[in-house]
């Protein structure tokens, strides 16, 4: 037996020698002691190098294998890489050492790098692609192999997402489908019922939405994943529709409906209801029109419901025929019929439901119904605001709108019309645009509502800025759903020659036609633009990037670039940079040549919409390169608005990884430049909105003491935004915030930015009624593309304050809505596993608006006391002289404290001072329980949805429990089903039924405060204050000239 080696010398010196079987020796003996003598192997490495380049060489990967090792301990990791490939399967990528994680770590980059090449610089032409090596690939599939063997897919996946292996993505899926069927007695004994193949479709998802740069992988993946799932046993429906929207595939969507309808089940029928609410959440206003399209028709000719099918139902017909053999062909048609009818009414329902008036009319019951918004909080704001100051009125116009976004309650506006008439042009203009935040989704009686505002010829009278503001609200309310009023606002726009009804009706259209990408809109606000109005001009711009929303319309690029070089007026400009970052909007690098060429122009307006293109463009992607090149705007570029606005963008690109943007702004928060620290507190806001992410709050609240006042504005609204629908068990700090933003509004001596901002504030704490909240995702987890608009035009009050009024379009009512299958809102309950303060609504603020003046006691002189006293005793000694009255005549007071009624408190026992009762009272109070019952229709917060069960009984949800609205499963059908009555309309009564009774509660109009009705004289009026007549012609003599 050899004792222990002290160094390699001797083993080095075999290798000179011609015999071969020595040389193997010596090369098996140095594998097992390169770790400890690689120093010394490393003085040979070339006769190593020789006997592995010897062809002749019978042990060459063994020589390969040291040769790896020796490098690696030296630092030559490709060099390493190299070799450990030529060992072939002597490098055994299954042992555990530091060499072969190592090693494997650099084939996998390499074969990346190879398979995904970085994109050529642009100013070099394209090289060839680089081929990769035969024996890399076969490390690299020795490695999925491995790990699909081991049953750890996820790493697998993700290096084959990475190297653009679709092969390897979709084999991993379908042998993890067939190893869990396999195993499928075993899983259901052991009770494990976990879908693997399902998980890892749901881990490949997530790495395309979140991951995936490229915009060519990331439709392949979602290709390859509506494939797997479509093969499943039970294809997961729901998973299928996120992929349809994010391919813009509206046919596959349609041809998915008609599947599912087609089926003919309850339970397919659902979940066909439940995708169209989904893509209604999800989709542009364009798409779900091409899917509603592709449907069959919705209506059956009443001539032909009794009569032989077409040929479209020889299908049905002919499934009849083997159901019932001995039907005659009569019955058999009749049955066929009724079975298309039946489909038909499906169909009718879908398209409302892909239309969004079902969604709008569940969405306003539910604000409505659970409406808690207190007038005393306005009151406080008014009391605070001095009204002639336009900006502070505008100020409590946007709390107020905020406060009662969707709820139709516009009570605050009837009860304060004093202060409603001091508004004057434009702030007249955004109280009227208000009431579109207020009644947003009130599509039925919308127009009704505004009518008393709205443009009328035949009048002739009333304030253009609220005409103007009447428009805009119009499409306020018909946000994203504006089929039915663009005709309407479209022959207003046409019709007036007023600039200030112009441009509201310009920012009605964009918000109501957003993404529709209609020609005949683009071209009227196109020949508007050109008469170089500057009012008019700004909503223009803007209107125009949203009709063309995400279409990426090179001729609207290319006409409104010119234009905005051509133009001399700033506003207009601005409005034409961000309707372009519109029209690019989640494009990515489709946008690139764009950003480039506006980020390189001399004009800081047009540099400030490049940066908003890269925000709108990679939103929510997480893009390094987006990051890379708005941080150097950030700290480059030369202009204020520039850096702010490239600091803020940050938001909009890692929304969706809100948890790394406070690390990312640290440094930026302590800016020297206070619009650098601006868009520091917008970023966080934007990203973070809803969370109440501590890290932010901790990075705003020294902002609140900042020198700067529009810092401090920034903060006090991004706050406002962070903590909306957060009481104090869910975050300590929201009653600390609310008193910081009561005291700044008292404080006379804060500046009017500083109220501004604390108003807003407290407009968004508040936010829909305390119902909804703030975020740039759906509850399916897709980016809202109408919220992401509308905080990118929220963004713009800086320079307009009515844009400001965007911000309402990111309102995210939070409830479960379930519905049984005939769409109607059924009464049960569901339970949810917490305390019921935990996700309850915030207390009552004190009723108490004014502090109490507390009264200083009135100094007695000593002689006054003694007088006092004297008189006293006089008064008593009279009495007792005194003997008409009797003891019994005279009552004594009550007693100020109870009788004691028990034993113990008769002895003594249970006495207490006055300092003590309050004690007593808390703890006579009842112990909270964990888990309550929740009612239909209820509030349910982002974080209380994972704490949600459904009891058993009659209903049970067709898919996860996520916000907004749920179909349900009947399991007890035979029993008859409990509805929900809507408050906040009168359900329609039916031709023929005019003398049926209905119910008082439900009013024939919707219900709200009937502010609109009574601010219309206030606000239709027009200024008193007119414009200083012209002067009148004089002679003007210079000095030394005669007179």
């Amino acid at each position: 037996m050899l004792g222990p080696v002290h160094n390699a010398a001797g083993l080095l010196g075999l290798l000179e020698e011609d015999d071969i079987h020595l040389q193997s020796s010596a090369l098996e003996q140095l594998d097992i002691l390169v770790d400890e003598f690689w120093s010394e192997i490393a003085d040979s490495i070339s006769k190593i190098e020789s006997l592995y380049e010897d062809p002749k060489f019978p042990h060459r990967q063994l020589a390969a294998l040291v040769a790896s090792k020796v490098y690696y301990h030296l630092g030559a990791f490709e060099d390493s890489m190299m070799y450990a490939l030529g060992a072939g399967d002597l490098f055994d990528i299954s042992g555990k050492s530091e060499f072969i994680d190592t090693i494997i770590s650099k084939c996998i980059d390499k074969y990346i790098s190879i398979n995904n090449p970085p994109p050529p610089p642009k100013d070099l032409p394209p090289s060839l692609p680089e081929k990769a090596d035969p024996r890399l690939t076969e490390v690299v599939e020795r490695m999925f192999q491995k790990c699909y063997d081991k049953e750890d897919y996820k790493p697998a996946l993700g290096i084959a997402i990475e190297s653009q292996r679709l092969d390897i993505v979709e084999q991993g899926v379908r042998l993890a489908g067939e190893r869990q069927r396999g195993s499928k007695a075993k899983q259901a004994a052991n009770g494990d019922a976990v879908d693997k193949s399902a998980e890892l479709m749901e881990f490949v998802f997530e790495l395309a939405m979140n991951t995936v740069q490229e915009i060519d992988l990331r439709e392949k993946l979602l290709r390859l994943l509506v494939d797997l799932h479509l093969e499943q046993p039970s294809p997961d429906y729901f998973s299928v529709s996120k992929c349809v929207v994010q391919l813009n595939d509206y046919g596959l969507a349609a041809k998915l409906l008609r599947d599912l309808v087609s089926k003919g089940d309850n339970g397919s029928l659902l979940i066909a209801y439940q995708i169209a609410f989904d893509l209604d959440s999800s989709a542009t206003q364009e798409f779900l029109k091409h899917v509603t399209s592709n449907l069959p028709d919705g209506e059956i000719p009443v001539g032909e419901k009794t009569e032989t099918p077409e040929d479209d139902d020889d299908d049905i017909v002919e499934e009849t025929a083997k159901l019932l053999p001995r039907t005659s062909s009569e019955l058999i048609s009749k049955a066929a019929a009724e079975m298309n009818e039946k489909s038909s009414k499906h169909y009718k329902s879908i398209r409302t439901i892909l239309k969004g008036t079902k969604t709008i009319e569940l969405n306003l019951e539910f604000l409505f119904k659970n409406n808690h918004t207190e007038m005393s909080i306005l009151n406080k704001i008014r009391d605070c605001l001095e009204a002639r100051t336009s900006l502070l009125h505008n100020a409590l116009t946007f709390a107020n709108g905020f406060m009662n976004a969707g709820t139709l309650a516009d009570g605050f506006l009837r009860a304060n019309l004093d202060w409603l008439g001091k508004a004057v042009n434009w702030s007249k203009f955004t109280a009227t645009a208000a009431l579109g935040v207020i009644h947003r989704g009130n599509l039925s009686q919308g127009m009704k509502l505004l009518q008393p505002y709205l443009p009328n010829p035949s009048s002739g009278t009333g304030s253009p800025y609220s005409q103007g503001g009447s428009l805009y609200g119009l499409g306020l309310i018909y946000a994203n759903h504006g089929e039915d009023v663009l005709p309407y606002l479209l022959s207003q726009f046409k019709d007036t020659q007023d600039e200030i009804v112009q441009h509201g009706g310009a920012l009605g259209l964009g918000v109501a036609g957003m993404a529709t990408g209609k020609t005949e809109i683009y071209q009227e606000l196109r020949t508007v633009l050109w008469t170089e109005s500057a009012i008019s001009g700004e909503a223009v711009g803007l209107a125009m990037g949203l009709i063309m929303l995400g279409t990426a319309n090179p001729q609207a690029i290319e006409e409104m670039r010119s234009y905005a070089h051509e133009t001399q007026r700033e506003k207009v400009k601005r409005g034409l940079a961000l309707g372009m970052a519109l029209v690019y909007y989640s494009k990515q690098e489709l946008a690139d040549e764009l950003i480039d060429n506006l980020l390189a122009d001399m004009d800081p307006i047009l540099r400030y919409g490049g940066v908003l293109t890269i925000a709108l463009a990679y939103c929510g992607t997480g893009s390094n390169s987006a990051i890379r090149k708005v941080l150097h705007v950030a700290v480059s570029d030369v202009n204020d608005d520039v850096r702010r606005v490239a600091v803020f963008s940050l938001g909009f690109i890692l929304f969706r990884k809100y948890e790394s943007v406070p690390r990312m702004v640290e440094l930026l928060a302590e800016s020297y430049n206070p619009h650098v620290r601006y868009g520091s507190a917008l970023a966080l806001g934007i990203a973070c909105a809803g969370t109440g992410l501590d890290e932010a709050l901790d990075l705003l609240q020294p902002m609140l003491k900042d020198t700067v006042e529009f810092v401090k504005q920034g903060a006090l609204i991004s706050i406002g935004m962070i903590l909306v629908q957060h009481n104090e068990a869910m975050n300590p700090k929201v009653a600390e915030f609310r008193k910081t933003f009561e005291r700044i509004l008292s404080d006379k001596t804060e500046d009017v930015l500083s109220k501004f901002g604390a108003a807003v504030a407290l407009g968004l704490l508040d936010a829909g009624g305390r119902n909804c909240t703030i975020g740039l995702q759906t509850a399916t987890g897709s980016i809202d593309m109408a919220a992401v608009v509308g905080m990118a035009c929220f963004t713009q009050y800086w320079y307009w304050f009515p844009l400001a009024h965007f911000l309402s379009l990111g309102f995210r009512p939070t409830g479960i809505i379930g519905l049984n299958v005939d769409l109607e809102v059924p009464d049960f309950q569901m339970w949810s596993k917490t305390k019921p303060s935990q996700f309850d609504y915030p207390p009552k603020a004190e009723e108490s608006a004014e502090k109490t003046v507390e009264k200083i006691a009135t100094a007695v002189l000593s002689t006054t006391a003694k007088a006092r006293q004297r008189a006293k005793r006089t008064e008593k000694e009279r009495r007792e002289r005194e003997g008409s009255v009797t003891d019994s005549m005279i009552i004594d007071p009550p007693p100020e404290t109870p009788i004691a009624t028990t034993a113990g408190e008769a002895n003594g026992e249970g006495k207490e001072e006055e300092t003590g009762k309050k004690k007593s009272t808390k703890k006579s109070q009842p112990k909270e329980t964990v888990g309550y019952k929740i009612d239909n229709m209820s509030r349910v917060l982002p974080a209380q949805l994972k704490h949600i069960d459904f009891l058993e009984g009659k209903y049970q949800p067709v898919k996860k429990v996520t916000g907004g609205v749920l179909l349900l499963v009947d399991t007890q059908p035979e029993e008859p089903a409990k509805l929900l009555e809507y408050k906040s309309v009168k359900p329609t009564v039916p031709s023929g039924a005019a003398g049926t009774s209905t119910s008082a509660q439900a009013p024939s109009e919707p219900v709200g405060g009937g502010g609109a009705a009574a601010a219309a004289a206030v606000l239709t009026q027009e200024d008193d204050e007119e414009d200083a007549p012209v002067p009148s012609a004089f002679d003007y003599y210079s000095d030394g000239e005669g007179q």
